[in-house]
């Protein structure tokens, strides 16, 4: 029995009594849920100018691909070249009858034949405020879909929900989830795309520290096929690092994919003195008896979690004692919805969530409603999110090592319309 139904029949069989103007004003209350139901579900494309930097801050990262053809050292241009240029991003909106709208972004491509496609079918005529049975809704539609593209998909989807939500409560989405439980939000400077070469990582970490960010994230050049001599600069990465940080600087390493067990293990021998505070992703997700074993051999924690897809993967990590931090995306993992349930998870694991960063809305709003004993902070990557933030309005920045919560309904992303010249609607596939 609906909740209006229900209000309505008691209110008859107390019309004499003294509870029908309490019950009265609850079914005034009460929206309509037909006002609830979506009626739409469309991507935006917007398109303005652009600076590109050339030569500079264009570091590779070891991949695993690279245990075929290593490529070529990197180093700066001595001279980078400015050139005015364009971009679009793409956000997500979902509407219902009654005029609630959300929205996130910026979101990818490779997501919109899922969006446009089966997912739309799914949601549209549903309660838009209906979180547990729309999620349930998306995951069960496709037989093949508890990872990939589907997934991301129903993570953008989840995500608009909430903001939408957000925006119906006049609420922002920490709100809605428990929190603030603290403000603001500590984030670690990932620095994907800087120099590794060590002149130029001496120079760049001191510059972070000094604009606060006391957790570092640095990423490895080098793997197998590099051999022995790749190996030691990737030790001489850590060393560099703490030398020129001290000790009160938090040092996390990615190696995305692109080691196997025994080169992580040559390596830790080589830096556990310096103390890293993570090794991430050092192995393939699907390689779980590598983090095992890693885990089990080395004091360096282990960080991985990235491309977890669902809440059973995370699980089976958990199970075998095998990280110590989840890094499960809100934007790939299943949505701020799914992002929730993996930190209780890890929480009776004594496991610390950190998300991976593709983006800054849903994992600042998760981490913010969590206990810092269990989401100690957000990654922030420094180079990249200006970029992705570009068309918003007062979007969140990391400052000084944090990130201030916003006030706004929902995730509070807004179109600034003086950042763009360019608008379509690519809705239909």
């Amino acid at each position: 029995m609906e909740r209006r139904e229900f209000l309505q029949r008691c209110a008859a069989i107390s019309a004499a009594s003294c509870l029908t103007p309490y019950l009265r004003d609850l079914l005034a209350a009460e929206p309509d849920t037909a006002d609830r139901t979506i009626s739409a579900v469309e991507v935006r494309k917007v398109s303005g100018p652009t600076e590109n930097v050339a030569g500079v801050n264009r570091q590779h990262q070891v991949q695993p691909l690279h245990l075929y053809s290593p490529p070529r050292e990197y180093r700066d241009a001595d001279a980078p070249t400015r050139t005015q240029g364009r971009t679009s991003r793409l956000f997500l909106r979902v509407r219902t009858k009654g005029g609630l709208e959300g929205i996130y972004g910026a979101i990818d491509d490779d997501a919109l034949p899922f969006l446009l496609g089966p997912l739309r079918r799914v949601v549209l005529g549903q309660d838009a405020l209906a979180v547990e049975a729309l999620w349930d809704r998306m995951y069960r539609a496709d037989r093949l879909g508890r990872s990939g593209r589907y997934m991301k998909g129903i993570s953008y989807l989840d995500n608009a929900l909430w903001d939408l939500r957000g925006r119906h409560f006049n609420a922002p989405v920490y709100q809605l989830l428990g929190g603030p439980a603290r403000d603001p939000v500590r984030a670690y400077g990932s620095c994907l795309g800087y120099s590794v070469q060590p002149d130029a990582v001496a120079k760049r970490c001191v510059e972070m520290k000094e604009l606060g960010f006391t957790s570092q994230k640095w990423f490895f050049a080098y793997g197998p096929a590099d051999g022995r001599a790749g190996l030691q600069r990737n030790v001489e990465l850590v060393r560099v690092l703490r030398e020129s940080l001290g000790g009160d600087v938090e040092l996390l390493f990615d190696a995305f994919q692109g080691w196997d067990l025994q080169y992580a293990l040559a390596w830790a021998q080589e830096a556990e003195s310096f103390h890293p505070s993570w090794l991430e992703e050092a192995f393939p997700v699907a390689d779980l008896e590598s983090f095992i074993q890693f885990s089990q051999r080395t004091s360096i924690p282990v960080a991985t979690g990235e491309h977890f897809a669902n809440r059973w993967e995370v699980q089976q990590f958990l199970k075998a004692h095998a990280l110590q931090y989840v890094q499960a995306d809100p934007e790939w993992c299943g949505g701020v919805s799914e992002l929730v349930k993996i930190c209780h998870l890890a929480s009776v694991h004594g496991v610390k969530v950190v998300p991976h960063g593709h983006n800054v809305h849903a994992a600042l709003h998760v981490v913010a409603s969590q206990s810092p004993a269990v989401c100690p902070q957000v990654e922030y990557l420094f180079l990249h999110m200006p970029s992705k933030l570009l068309f918003q309005k007062d979007p969140p920045i990391a400052r000084n090592g944090v990130i201030s919560l916003p006030q706004s309904p929902g995730f509070g992303i807004e179109l600034d319309e003086n950042k763009f010249d360019d608008q379509e609607d690519i809705s239909e596939l």
